[in-house]
């Protein structure tokens, strides 16, 4: 999603705990130059370390920019400011939107999920997310703005599975900061049914202050608080996903 503020790094955080936390092996890409997805999963780059930029530099390997979360099983390839540069420097590469696929090159022999965090627009560094990815989560907050740029959005995926990944797909419209008290967030769910039910997950993530939380204490919300609603909610999503891509569901935690 293009607008900023809808739960991109949230959901990518926490549905990437709780798919690790049910036996798969995860790894997260933060490919937002704010670096949040980084920080909130403890993971903050020191001035020596390596991260996404240098991978997309060709300054490191894959295996010299993947780090260890506090989930055994989850890993991460953490950014900071400097990628913020990689937006122009890329631009003079050969093929610049398939640089971080052709750098991703067997990374599914390892990991059974791959989640990529993206930034809120519609440049290269987003455009080489989706080169690689074979679907999309589409985070979406319930207000009236946000109806508005979905369909934009859902012609700008058409464009990249047209012109660089035909495998592209949406995986779903995931509605966010769900608050059943406002007339407003019902209004906007019935016109996302009416309009994309053919998308739209059956999980809801509700507003809950634990999930706001969570990030300051570099914890994704199973951890920080296993048993708050936003938790419950990310454990759901979890079991959808695997039962939308694998055919199977996973045992409750």
């Amino acid at each position: 999603n293009q607008k900023g503020g809808v739960g991109k790094t949230t959901t990518a955080v926490n549905l990437a705990a709780c798919l690790a936390l049910s036996g798969r092996e995860v790894l997260v890409i933060d490919m937002d130059p704010q670096g949040n997805a980084s920080s909130g999963l403890g993971v903050n780059l020191r001035e020596n370390q390596k991260g996404v930029y240098e991978l997309l530099a060709g300054d490191a390997s894959l295996d010299q920019v993947v780090y260890s979360t506090e989930i055994d099983t989850l890993k991460i390839i953490p950014s900071n400011v400097d990628l913020a540069g990689a937006e122009i420097e890329l631009v003079g590469r050969d093929r610049r939107e398939k640089i971080l696929s052709m750098a991703l090159n067997g990374v599914n022999e390892e990991y059974e999920f791959v989640v990529i965090d993206c930034p809120p627009s519609l440049g290269l560094l987003t455009l080489n997310a989706l080169a690689v990815s074979q679907s999309v989560l589409i985070p979406m907050q319930c207000e009236y703005y946000a109806l508005q740029g979905l369909s934009h959005l859902l012609k700008t995926l058409q464009r990249v599975k047209k012109s660089i990944n035909p495998n592209l797909t949406v995986e779903g419209i995931l509605l966010t900061m769900y608050d059943s008290r406002t007339l407003l967030t019902s209004q906007v769910e019935n016109q996302v049914k009416n309009y994309f039910s053919d998308f739209l997950m059956k999980t809801i993530i509700p507003r809950n202050i634990r999930l706001s939380e969570a990030p300051s204490h570099g914890k994704p919300i199973v951890l920080y608080a296993n048993r708050s609603k936003g938790s419950d909610s990310y454990v759901e999503l979890a079991q959808e996903v695997i039962k939308r891509t694998k055919g199977e569901m996973i045992s409750p935690r």
